[in-house]
């Protein structure tokens, strides 16, 4: 695997010849427009038949023929992976890249928003291979706790089934206004409603042939902490085998009354659900100042965290497949995919920064005279966030969600990650 950083006078020719890769994979694999869609800055996968490099965290003890022979590779390969580096005499918590025919192997889960049978479809298709589960996000609920569906699902239901991946009934406090506080504490707050809502899930979950669960709801009022907990432990205990995956936001330490984080007690909900998946996006939120998405630091502090409350083999830290677009002077906000916020830093002619302590891709261009910053991800944050899930031997990844492109994060899934598949 090699990762090129355009510089100003290269095209596509010379890259291509630099590393015997075709100009039309280089287009494909980076999502480009077209075969002279450049800019300074822009981060390009380049596959080639080199080993993937794994990320490994020293540990006391540790003795580089033992890490060797563990990760199949030799001495002579792990020190020529990190130049400058005294490898026999690490630190406990250092992390070295490894080259090795052994894979990281994870499972993922992927959310996807219906829009329309033939593109979902078409979508399943495509990333079949890169998917342990599916959360089709189709499912909200009333103030007295009974699940609703927006559309019909079964054709992506029946269609996960026979691409070896496992779908979820993927249920939000959502309203036409967004996620709502109230539906969600009026609901949990009441012991009957609390029940009707868990009863009301298992039955759908079942009538309709989903593999399980997953829950996310948010800005649950901290009031309701403990009832919340009480709901995933019922929960579980009639979804019996079927999967149970709670999503929650991502926070460093535990903050019992905060409006956003306070009803996540991590340990408890640990305890209580098969998956949960650690909401590491969003940083830069909509409306704030132009932030990155998942500062690695962050994201890294968040795990830790995670971690020190609920087992690793639990444990799903998501990665986002949007940027977001600003207008500095007013935070206005527009989403966007990675693949389109690329594509439009090459449209605008704008050079791309990277921000080598966020380990995050940003750029500049102006409307008229007003400025606008966007922050996304690219090829080399998302290396940074699969290196995490090595080296910290957490279970895998979410994204947020399927129907925004980014080839280049299911191009390195595809050629440097075992995803694994559970049987349905």
């Amino acid at each position: 695997m090699t990762v090129h950083v355009v510089e100003t006078g290269e095209n596509l020719w010379s890259i291509s010849s630099r590393y015997h890769v075709s100009i039309q994979t280089i287009v494909s694999v980076n999502g480009l427009s077209s075969a002279t869609s450049l800019v300074p800055g822009l981060a390009l996968y380049i596959p080639d038949n080199s080993h993937p490099i794994r990320a490994y965290r020293i540990k006391a003890g540790d003795v580089l023929w033992e890490i060797a022979k563990l990760f199949n590779t030799t001495i002579s390969a792990i020190r020529s992976a990190n130049p400058g580096i005294n490898i026999n005499q690490l630190p406990s918590g250092h992390v070295i890249n490894i080259p090795s025919p052994n894979k990281l192997a994870i499972q993922t889960l992927g959310f996807l928003v219906p829009s329309g049978t033939t593109a979902n479809l078409a979508a399943l298709n495509s990333l079949s291979g890169q998917l342990t589960y599916v959360g089709i996000v189709n499912y909200t609920f009333t103030s007295d706790g009974t699940v609703v569906s927006q559309i019909d699902d079964s054709a992506i239901i029946s269609r996960c089934k026979q691409l070896n991946i496992i779908p979820l009934l993927m249920i939000r406090n959502y309203t036409a206004s967004g996620f709502s506080a109230e539906l969600a504490g009026g609901v949990l707050g009441n012991a009957a409603y609390r029940q009707n809502l868990a009863t009301s899930i298992v039955n759908l979950t079942t009538s309709k042939g989903f593999g399980g669960v997953s829950l996310d709801l948010e800005f649950i009022p901290p009031a309701r902490r403990n009832d919340f907990t009480l709901f995933l432990q019922a929960l579980k205990q009639q979804l019996g085998d079927l999967l149970l995956n709670v999503n929650v936001h991502a926070k460093a330490e535990d903050l019992p009354t905060n409006r956003i984080v306070g009803a996540y007690d991590y340990d408890a909900i640990g305890k209580a659900v098969d998956l949960m998946a650690v909401m590491t996006m969003d940083y830069g939120y909509p409306g704030g100042p132009p932030q990155p998405i998942a500062p690695i630091g962050w994201v890294e502090q968040v795990l830790k965290y995670a971690i020190s409350q609920v087992s690793p083999q639990k444990l799903l830290m998501a990665i986002a497949l949007y940027g977001y677009d600003k207008a500095v002077t007013t935070n206005a906000t527009q989403g966007l995919s990675v693949l389109a916020a690329q594509n439009k830093a090459i449209s605008s002619g704008e050079p791309i920064q990277f921000d080598p302590a966020a380990k995050s891709p940003w750029f500049r261009y102006w409307v008229a005279t007003k400025e606008h910053i966007v922050w996304f991800e690219d090829i080399r944050s998302y290396i940074e966030k699969y290196k995490l899930i090595d080296s910290y031997s957490i279970v895998g990844t979410s994204f947020w969600q399927l129907g925004l492109p980014a080839p280049q994060n299911w191009a390195f899934l595809r050629r440097e990650v075992t995803v694994t598949k559970n049987i349905i």
